[in-house]
């Protein structure tokens, strides 16, 4: 069954979600992440995608109250993202709660740097962020493209003990397009042993459920819940039924 992983993105301490990755396309839906999380801890979700967008714009954790709070507040398993560029950052992170920090920019520009942080935390507290667009990896809140092509960005992490991954398509995140399948697959056909985390474009509980049959280990998902497209009880019972 596909592990379900809700979504905070964080501007300016508040629950928010963009379009495609724009920070002119903001959509605010609460002054209180931790409520939010609270909300889905009693439903029964055991674990979180927190992403820092002030900090993936400016290149450093900006949003450390906020995942303070999220996680003094519920038993959650965080996943935290966003402005993790050194080691202060990482262990900024860690220090404040979370329980696995997402790493996409260090992972192109920095690679000796993020291969530290494995060896020192453990590649099971380091999920690799793969954001795609138009096969290439893209980096610092998606506002710049790399050279690098998708299956030779894993290729090298998977060497290094990476198995959790999350790969986000970035021409569908927000837009409740539905979800990048046949990317998903192919990624899962050359590197099958991966905890594939599915993000971008899920719409309904539909979209999840074809991500299940189609063998997704795993799926990000947020506007989709603030929208009112996703009962997350339903969802739940869904998956635990």
């Amino acid at each position: 069954m596909i592990e379900l992983i809700p979504a905070i993105d964080i501007i300016d301490g508040k629950c928010v979600r963009l379009t495609k990755g724009d920070y002119q396309q903001k959509a605010v839906y609460s002054d209180s992440p931790a409520d939010i999380a609270k909300k889905m801890e009693t439903i029964g979700y055991k674990r979180l995608h927190v992403v820092d967008l002030d900090g993936a714009k400016s290149k450093h954790i900006v949003n450390t109250a906020a995942l303070q709070s999220i996680t003094t507040s519920t038993l959650l398993t965080v996943d935290f993202g966003g402005g993790i560029k050194t080691d202060c950052d990482i262990e900024t992170a860690f220090r404040n709660g979370a329980s696995m920090v997402t790493v996409g920019s260090v992972a192109v520009t920095s690679p000796e740097l993020l291969d530290t942080w494995i060896e020192r935390y453990g590649a099971e507290r380091i999920v690799l962020g793969a954001d795609v667009r138009d096969g290439r990896i893209a980096i610092n809140g998606w506002k710049e493209d790399s050279e690098l092509e998708l299956h030779h960005f894993l290729e090298r992490y998977v060497k290094r003990g990476i198995r959790n991954v999350l790969c986000t398509d970035i021409s569908r995140d927000g837009t409740l397009t539905g979800p990048a399948i046949p990317l998903y697959k192919d990624i899962m056909a050359a590197f099958p042993d991966l905890h594939l985390i599915a993000s971008g474009g899920v719409s309904c509980m539909e979209d999840i459920e074809k991500l299940d049959e189609a063998g997704i280990p795993a799926v990000v998902f947020g506007k989709a819940i603030y929208e009112g497209r996703i009962d997350m009880k339903k969802l739940w019972d869904w998956q635990n039924g």
